[in-house]
């Protein structure tokens, strides 16, 4: 039963999400123009709202956990693993209030509705994965500015998406550049659980009533830690989660 209905449901779900990317193109746009970036990430936090409980159409179960836990302010890094492009809205919709920008492969920031345009336009480190140096150069400058504004940054130190749910290595480049530049940055540890199950037989069709989490785990200090012994402990700890979820 489950097999027919994400057969018939996972049609529903794609155009459902594709005209919500579609739709709220326009609206990021005219909100820019008159409001700027403010009324901009307004629109996006409610794009994020309905694309994360989107998988309900799929009959998914979805939990956000352990946001309380969030520091009342900036700045802090969001660490976490990566299963599919569905970790995205958890990350915009929990984190809203602390202005999340992203660590995302440049080939994003075109082509693609809602998404591109947030992308170019809110301050995120577009890099270019074969070019190290400007990899490292965006990074830095996102840390300068999430200093600056006390704000959030996001970043996938596995560098790309684990489609079975095994964590690849945490790389730890990343990290040590925002933090370089982000000296009193807290790390907010993510665990996103339950994407690569949705995606198990591929993008069509979805598997029918998975269960998504999004949990928060306690938020770690980083000072005088070593950056790469910090990503083994933070791989670690979302490994560990992970299990627990299971």
């Amino acid at each position: 039963m489950k097999k027919i209905l994400a057969y018939i449901l996972s049609p529903i779900f794609w155009l459902t999400y594709g005209l919500l990317l579609v739709i709220f193109h326009p609206i990021q746009l005219v909100c820019h123009w008159i409001g700027g970036y403010s009324l901009r990430k307004k629109s996006v936090d409610f794009l994020n709202f309905f694309l994360i409980y989107s998988p309900m159409i799929m009959g998914a179960r979805i939990r956000l956990i352990g946001f309380e836990q969030v520091p009342k302010q900036g700045p802090f890094i969001i660490v976490s693993n990566h299963q599919s492009f569905f970790d995205i809205p958890p990350v915009v919709w929990g984190f809203k209030k602390y202005h999340p920008r992203y660590v995302s492969k440049k080939e994003l920031s075109k082509g693609i509705p809602s998404v591109s345009y947030n992308l170019r336009h809110g301050g995120s480190a577009l890099i270019e994965r074969k070019n190290p140096k400007q990899a490292i150069m965006e990074i830095a400058r996102l840390g300068r500015l999430i200093e600056k504004e006390k704000c959030s940054a996001s970043i996938f130190p596995e560098g790309t998406r684990s489609k079975t749910g095994q964590l690849r290595n945490f790389q730890h480049a990343g990290i040590a550049a925002l933090l370089k530049k982000a000296p009193s940055a807290l790390i907010v540890p993510l665990v996103i659980d339950g994407n690569n199950r949705l995606i198990k037989e591929g993008y069509f069709p979805l598997q029918f009533g998975v269960q998504l989490n999004y949990k928060v785990l306690p938020p770690i200090d980083p000072k005088g830690r070593d950056p790469k012994e910090l990503a083994q402990s933070l791989q670690e700890m979302i490994k560990n989660e992970l299990e627990h979820l299971k």
